[in-house]
């Protein structure tokens, strides 16, 4: 008796084991501090139970048992699903991973907009004057401040705290301001029908962050696209401009002679007549002093540019650029080419194989010239897909191997060249061109280090302009004549104050159509980001982020007429409903 007393003893007293570590914690966690009291209990708890378990085990061949067995498995199981859980929810905690399944990419911001956000310079904070808060406006904003710690929001309720709706100059409810140090601008307003724009929040941001304006010159004056609102317009994208700081002005060179001094880019978007010579030697000095020009130029055209883009290396194709390929999937014409392949460049870096097109395009022609770094950025699919088509009044569109060029064809290249002092200038020579021009063929040849003219062929001549540069280095004896001259001398050298910062490289970007950036076309796929990063780019202003812009939902709503919504209710509540019962009676007629 007196042993098995003496048992019981022992079974009750590892009992206090538990007990002991029940009162260690119960006092940590009340007094918020594991002194020296909660401590004891815990240790002497711990040691009590570890003991008691190790006592049993040993009296009743207790870790032998099956029952034992199963149980600590079930245990530990249970403690590693636990630790798994936890560990999920500390690494949930601390890093977020989020998977937008929507086409368009509705609940993730932008490259543009995670990249200004991440570089922000100095602290900034979105003030929400509503009384509601949205939930999905709440999601923009908190997609905002998960990429950087100096982007804030905070909804305010202007009945409650009038002083800083006075400050803001608060008039109604929905209003939602920027404010950056002591600099503060009115997003939008938003409200039942208008939610918070990722587009808005984004160039509002980077209007406020960014203290410099860039200047941009349209020129004007040879049927040069209009930048009003109108028929074939850019005005959308003179508006797209606006939204991303740019400052734009018209400019007649036949009135200035020359481009203005603060001019960071100047665009030429679809001339329909030829420049004057001295317009062309505008932009030839507005280059050679570090200037950046876009030219937009449509087949069917000659706006005498030759001579400017000759020292570039860039040809002007006429023919017609074809893409069947994009025919019966997207619906436009072959004469609308489709691109999916972008060059490895800051102006296309994010597009991957996103889609743009470009209404009646012509090729262009890359050759290399020294000084000058040319990368392609819109190419077409290869032939049978693609093709440049030389005779532009046939109804049917087929290629002809004598004539035609096989694709890929290039439709956009953007081109650098670094500036160099000039010691001296140097007179231009203008020999006789070749007796058989041909208006698809132009490039360069230096006549002092030939030894002898190239004499015509079958093919249309390359030697229509040509610029004897007496002063270059290259040898006169070097074995290449038709490679073009390292850089024009310009009739006098560049100044420094030329311009209104100091340009390390001219910048020149060429695309062979001005239809893709009109109204209604530059919303479309990639056109406008084709136009915009295009502009960024020959701006050189780095700070100013390269990607694509933030893109609103897409209307997937679907109007039905009168006929096709009866034919939808036939369908629905009688053809299906009696398929059904087909099905069944026949399945039930074959069990029988």
């Amino acid at each position: 008796m007196k042993i098995v007393a003496k048992k019981k003893l022992w079974k009750y007293l590892f009992w206090l084991g538990p007990f002991l570590i029940t009162v260690g914690l119960t006092a940590g966690l009340i007094s918020e501090q594991w002194g020296l009291i909660p401590l004891v209990f815990l240790i002497a708890g711990i040691v009590i139970s570890g003991l008691g378990i190790i006592w049993q085990s040993y009296q009743s061949n207790w870790w032998n048992r099956r029952s034992t067995q199963a149980g600590t498995n079930a245990l530990v199981a249970t403690l590693a699903i636990l630790a798994i859980l936890g560990l999920i929810n500390f690494l949930g905690t601390r890093y977020h991973l989020r998977a937008d399944l929507t086409e368009a990419q509705l609940f993730t911001l932008a490259p543009q907009s995670r990249e200004l956000v991440r570089v922000l310079p100095q602290p900034v904070k979105v003030w929400v004057f509503d009384i509601n808060q949205n939930p999905q406006d709440r999601e923009l904003l908190e997609n905002y401040q998960r990429q950087s710690s100096k982007f804030k929001y905070e909804y305010i309720d202007p009945q409650a705290r009038p002083g800083l709706a006075e400050k803001f100059g608060v008039k109604d409810y929905g209003e939602v301001y920027l404010e950056s140090g002591d600099k503060r601008q009115l997003v939008q307003t938003i409200n039942e029908n208008e939610r918070l724009s990722e587009i808005r929040l984004t160039s509002r941001l980077q209007q406020l962050t960014n203290s410099t304006t860039a200047k941009v010159y349209l020129l004007q004056g040879h049927g040069e696209r209009q930048l009003s609102p109108g028929k074939d317009a850019i005005s959308q994208a003179v508006q797209g401009l606006g939204d991303k700081n740019f400052t734009t002005s018209p400019l007649n060179l036949g009135e200035t002679s020359k481009v203005p001094q603060d001019a960071a880019v100047v665009i030429v978007a679809g001339p329909k007549r030829g420049l004057f010579e001295g317009e062309v030697k505008a932009l030839q000095d507005y280059l050679n002093r570090g200037g950046n020009l876009l030219l937009m130029i449509d087949p069917n055209t000659d706006p005498k540019l030759n001579s400017l883009l000759q020292e570039w290396g860039v040809r002007l194709d006429n023919r017609l650029a074809v893409d069947v390929s994009g025919e019966s999937v997207v619906g436009l014409g072959p004469a609308a080419p489709l691109v999916t392949e972008y060059g490895q460049h800051p102006i296309t870096k994010d597009f991957g194989n996103g889609n743009s097109f470009y209404p009646i395009a012509r090729p262009l022609e890359i050759t290399s010239v020294p000084g000058v770094q040319a990368t392609p950025l819109l190419r077409t699919k290869p032939y049978p897909s693609s093709w440049a088509e030389s005779d532009l009044q046939s109804e049917k569109l087929e290629f002809n191997a004598d004539k035609d060029l096989k694709g890929p064809l290039t439709l956009g290249v953007a081109l650098t060249r670094k500036q160099t002092p000039k010691s001296a200038s140097t007179p231009q020579v203008s020999p006789t061109p070749s007796p058989l021009p041909s208006p698809t063929t132009q490039s360069k040849t230096s006549p002092t280090p030939s030894p002898s003219p190239k004499t015509p062929q079958a093919l249309p001549s390359p030697t229509t302009q040509s610029k004897a540069s007496p002063t270059p280095p290259t040898s006169p004896t070097s074995p290449a004549p038709p490679t073009p001259p390292a850089s024009p001398a310009p009739p006098s050298p560049p100044s420094p104050a030329a311009s209104s910062q100091t340009a390390t490289e001219s910048r020149l970007v060429v695309l062979g159509n001005s239809d893709f950036a009109t109204d209604g076309l530059f919303q479309q796929q990639l056109n406008g980001d084709v136009f915009l990063n295009s502009v960024t780019w020959l701006s050189q202003q780095d700070r100013q982020p390269l990607s694509i812009r933030p893109k609103e939902p897409k209307n997937r709503r679907i109007t039905l007429t009168t006929t096709q919504a009866n034919l939808l209710i036939l369908s629905s509540l009688l053809v299906l409903p009696l398929i059904g019962f087909a099905i069944a009676v026949i399945i039930w007629w074959k069990r029988r």
